[in-house]
């Protein structure tokens, strides 16, 4: 594992991350069979302290969206319409609908809907989450309702209106950046981050208790959205699986892989991941690096146990190794695993799971949940390194 990882620091150290140079392909990268060492630099050098994770943090970054996503467009302010405003007694929340438009300037803009459930009744600012998927419908009301009742407004956006989930860039903000390289997944975390950029103007939103989350391929673009986003609190990826918070190196018999879905789905990614089909112990990362990046802001990852496509053993092993660096930090209280009996669906357990995860890392609260549950509780580590004695 050592020779492996000080090989590639010697094949990185030449390519070096700069702006438009070729990263290694997957034939001059060494092959790592266990998941690599996220603390190990690119120089070769392991990190010590936490400055050196800093920049360990930057360099993974830079090596994930070279390697598997792409990069996003470039930041923009949006501008809001109100469509309409109401009080939902059932809910115990105002509902209002807005209209969000982004773009590189006044002419070339995207225009995606954004619906906030706000609790009535109660002093604000409240902490906020955010969700992408109002392409496949609300969020149901009764976890609208609860939501509101511990007081959160819930943010719900359409990710398809910012990037259309099919292989078409002319549409979207893609199309308005044809020399991003970006795919949607860079592009529904990009809408992501605009949302905030609304949100964090309001009175009624606090900007310290940022919650995001997804299902499915929209949890694999949450969880993008809050690692690449320091002003998100709290990441809650749900059902991810490959390209999301499964590891591409280890995985279920029955758990999509890297070969799967980037035959299926190539527009989501950079172009670059498809050349590791059957090559996945050439990635110089694997999901735990993503996971990683959102240390020592707080993570959970909501899962179910029939959901095998999702991989449930590669998700366990990327949460334990990201959870090294979460330790490393001191912030290991703030990162958590939670599996329920089921199928492939975001459903009221994984909001209470949620609700009650946010509960304790942003409100402080005491709450009874477990966030420690293994879906293969007696199953080895699928790595050998550890992290280093806590830094400074």
């Amino acid at each position: 594992m050592r020779h492996a990882m000080v090989a590639l620091g010697v094949v990185l150290a030449g390519y070096g991350g700069a702006a438009g140079a070729e990263p290694p392909g997957p034939d001059q990268l060494p092959v790592i069979e266990q998941l690599p060492d996220p603390f190990l630099m690119n120089d070769g050098s392991r990190v010590k302290t936490r400055d050196d994770w800093a920049r360990r943090r930057e360099e993974l970054k830079g090596l994930i969206l070279d390697y598997e996503y792409g990069h996003l467009p470039p930041p923009a302010k949006p501008t809001v319409t109100e469509l309409s405003a109401a009080a939902n007694e059932s809910l115990g929340a105002m509902e209002k609908h807005l209209l969000v438009s982004a773009g590189p300037d006044k002419d070339r803009k995207v225009e995606y809907h954004l619906d906030l459930t706000i609790p009535q009744g109660k002093a604000g600012p409240f902490p906020v989450i955010v969700k992408g998927d109002l392409a496949w419908g609300k969020v149901p009301a009764t976890v609208l309702k609860e939501a509101a009742a511990r007081g959160y407004i819930v943010a719900e956006f359409n990710r398809e209106e910012v990037a259309p989930d099919k292989n078409d860039r002319t549409r979207g903000i893609l199309s308005l950046h044809p020399d991003c390289d970006g795919g949607a997944l860079a592009a529904w975390a990009w809408g992501f981050h605009r949302t905030l950029d609304y949100l964090v103007t309001l009175d009624s939103v606090d900007p310290k208790c940022i919650a995001v989350t997804g299902h499915s391929r929209g949890g694999k673009a949450a969880l993008l959205a809050g690692a690449l986003d320091e002003r998100v609190a709290l990441t809650v990826p749900n059902g991810s699986g490959a390209g999301g918070a499964g590891a591409y190196r280890v995985r279920h018999a029955k758990a999509e892989s890297l070969t799967n879905i980037t035959d299926r789905f190539p527009y989501w990614f950079h172009p670059r991941l498809k050349t590791f089909q059957g090559k996945e112990n050439r990635l110089p990362f694997d999901q735990h690096s993503l996971r990683a990046l959102v240390a020592p802001r707080a993570l959970l990852a909501t899962e179910a146990f029939g959901d095998l496509w999702a991989n449930p053993t590669g998700c366990q092993q990327a949460h334990l190794a990201a959870k090294e660096v979460f330790d490393f930090l001191g912030a290991g209280d703030k990162i958590g695993i939670h599996y329920r009996e089921g199928k492939h669906a975001q459903n009221e357990e994984d909001w209470k799971a949620l609700l009650d995860f946010a509960d304790k890392v942003l409100l402080g609260k005491t709450v009874t949940r477990r966030f420690d549950q293994l879906p293969e509780p007696d199953a080895p580590k699928s790595f050998t390194w550890s992290a280093p004695a806590a830094g400074k």
